[in-house]
């Protein structure tokens, strides 16, 4: 296993600005490779998808390959591949075409733990059908989601289950595989929120036995849109509200308007720059992603070990990341002090780490912390040691001033 941090940074132009980076679950920054793919795309001929013209050949050959790319990614069928604006965009598409199949009495279950929009779009069809809304908890103290939880909230009246796969606010990685068995145990489907978990860890849509599993480039290095994964004879049973015209053709019956072609090229080269984070990894891409996420994951547990290290010894923080399996992502919050202005003294030192709820607003309040949320400490593939003690330096430095 190798991972050469210093390699890699050297591949994003932003880092020459001299941040230190702590927000990449919020969005990464991007590497010269696929700032190119994007550039290179738009500077060809490009056309609406066809096979007549090399500006139709062009679109197409770019999205096919942005499919087999995404499948490759997360052990999924490109057939199944659904892009769309945002995973926010695709949650709302795809929970008024599931409310169809939906009548009053039937059950829906949402959690504590998710990103609100994993949440909200549900609530909101819900309502629309005439079905019930049913909340799994987690327990604050140790920031646990766990089967039991849903199990708690199951019926045989239940028609879906929405989870996240890993919190974008505590870093909690649920047991995903362990959920689904039971969820499909009464016959329900799972719609897996995986923006957050996509971008620490190789995903295997049918392992983890999600029904729907949608993720977001711009978190792994990518431009900004959002992906659906799904198996396509389930995609074929659905029947979203679309154009007399468009087609009716999985997985593209999904996809309303024309594809940001550019996009989708910079997420297939966000993929091979993935793949390739362990210069030795050899096989398909699919195995070289493998070795690149187990390398990725000894990196950054390295870093985030060196931050829980580094906090224990300051006075007057709490961090609210507790659970035994989660990602590099830490809240903390300051005894008597702003997690705004902790944010704005960072800032003015290089250092990016942002404080709020980041959406996740059901489980900032759940935690005690109202909508306020506190400060956001997030790893990505280019952070680096030095980042770290300039983070944690910046927080000594402010924890020692006026408060």
């Amino acid at each position: 296993m190798t991972y050469d941090v210093e390699t890699i940074r050297a591949q994003f132009p932003a880092l020459t600005a001299g941040t230190a980076h702590f927000d990449g679950p919020g969005g990464t920054q991007t590497p010269r490779p696929v700032i190119e793919a994007v550039s290179d795309a738009l500077s060809s001929p490009l056309s609406n998808r066809g096979h007549g013209t090399i500006g139709e050949r062009n679109a197409e050959s770019i999205v096919t390959a942005s499919r087999q790319a995404l499948a490759d990614l997360l052990g999924a069928d490109p057939a199944g591949i659904v892009f769309g604006r945002s995973a926010t965009q695709l949650a709302y598409d795809f929970s008024r075409t599931l409310a169809k199949t939906w009548s009053p009495g039937d059950e829906v279950v949402v959690t504590r733990l998710d990103h609100d929009s994993n949440i909200r779009p549900w609530v909101q069809a819900a309502a629309r059908a005439g079905a019930t809304i049913r909340w799994a908890d987690f327990d604050p103290a140790t920031g646990e989601l766990t089967a039991d939880d849903i199990r708690a909230v199951l019926s045989e009246r239940t028609r879906l289950v929405a989870v996240t796969a890993a919190s974008n606010l505590i870093g909690t990685r649920p047991r995903i595989a362990e959920i689904s068995r039971l969820v499909h145990e009464t016959g329900a489907l799972m719609y897996v929120d995986g923006v957050h978990y996509t971008a620490h860890s190789l995903v295997d849509v049918e392992q983890l036995g999600a029904d729907f599993f949608t993720c977001s480039p711009y978190k792994f290095l990518g431009p900004h849109h959002g992906v659906l994964a799904a198996r396509p004879e389930l995609l074929e049973t659905l029947h979203p509200d679309k154009l007399l015209p468009s087609t009716d053709v999985v997985p593209e019956r999904f996809e309303l308007g024309t594809l940001p072609y550019e996009f989708l090229a910079g997420t297939r080269a966000a993929v091979d720059f993935l793949a390739g984070l362990d210069a030795r990894a050899s096989g398909t891409r699919r195995q070289r992603l493998a070795a690149a996420f187990t390398a990725l994951e000894g990196h950054e547990e390295d870093l985030r070990a060196q931050i829980d290290k580094g906090l224990s010894a300051l006075d007057g923080v709490t961090v609210h990341s507790h659970a035994t399996d989660r990602t590099p992502t830490l809240l903390l919050t300051v005894d008597g002090r702003s997690t705004t202005d902790a944010c704005r003294f960072l800032s003015e030192r290089g250092v990016h780490a942002p404080s709020g709820s980041f959406y996740a607003i059901e489980a900032s309040r759940r935690l005690g912390l109202s909508d306020t949320g506190g400060l956001r400490v997030g790893l990505a593939p280019y952070n680096n040691t030095e980042d770290v003690e300039r983070l944690l330096a910046g927080l000594s430095d402010f924890l020692a001033g006026p408060s």
